[in-house]
């Protein structure tokens, strides 16, 4: 008899007693027969409730994942009771996604205006020729640290290592640069 069958002839319950009692070792093939056996009541229960196929889709994600942990963890008291383990979790989950969707609701009506569009501004341009010519105009230290610090991304320490120098004097050399290339920049304040 192969696995598949002798895992075909399980109940539910004794397919969860069994990932149950391997732990955190986890029973893969156990747990995919008893994911494959609940998922589509899971759906059916999220179709009915939430009327919504992705949102459906989702919930069986949630509540399969949550129900294989508390498995694995011995959470679960009743192994044998699966199936009820999995609906309560499921009506649980479902009404939880109802009371979060109230209160985005309420939230909104409260504090928001629905009809206003939110729109995202538009980020400043990048004057290349300008920033170049600011670059230039840095001491070659300083031109070392921007350039290595921002185009190599490197840390304080690892630039420090190459020139040199110490992490806090990189860092300092580093914020008077940079305050150098605003004031160059003629980016104020405000503007940041």
């Amino acid at each position: 008899m192969s696995q598949d069958s002798r895992l075909a002839a399980l109940d539910d319950g004794a397919l969860a007693r069994r990932i149950a009692e391997a732990g955190a070792a986890s029973d893969s093939v156990a747990e995919t027969e008893l994911y494959r056996r609940l998922a589509p009541r899971v759906r059916l229960y999220g179709l009915r409730h939430l009327r919504d196929r992705q949102a459906a889709a989702d919930l069986v994600q949630q509540v399969l994942l949550m129900t294989l942990e508390r498995l694995r963890a011995g959470q679960v008291r009743e192994p044998e009771r699966i199936a009820s383990f999995v609906l309560g979790s499921c009506r649980m989950t479902v009404l939880e996604l109802r009371r979060g969707a109230r209160r985005r609701e309420t939230l909104l009506e409260t504090w928001g205006d629905p009809d206003a569009a939110f729109e995202t501004p538009e980020p400043p341009a990048l004057e290349r020729e300008r920033l170049a010519g600011c670059i230039e105009a840095l001491s070659q230290r300083e031109r070392s640290v921007v350039m290595l610090s921002f185009f190599a991304d490197k840390q304080a320490d690892e630039v420090g290592a190459e020139l040199a120098l110490s992490g806090g004097n990189v860092r300092v050399i580093r914020h008077r640069a940079l305050a150098r290339l605003r004031e160059c920049m003629g980016v104020g304040e405000g503007e940041r």
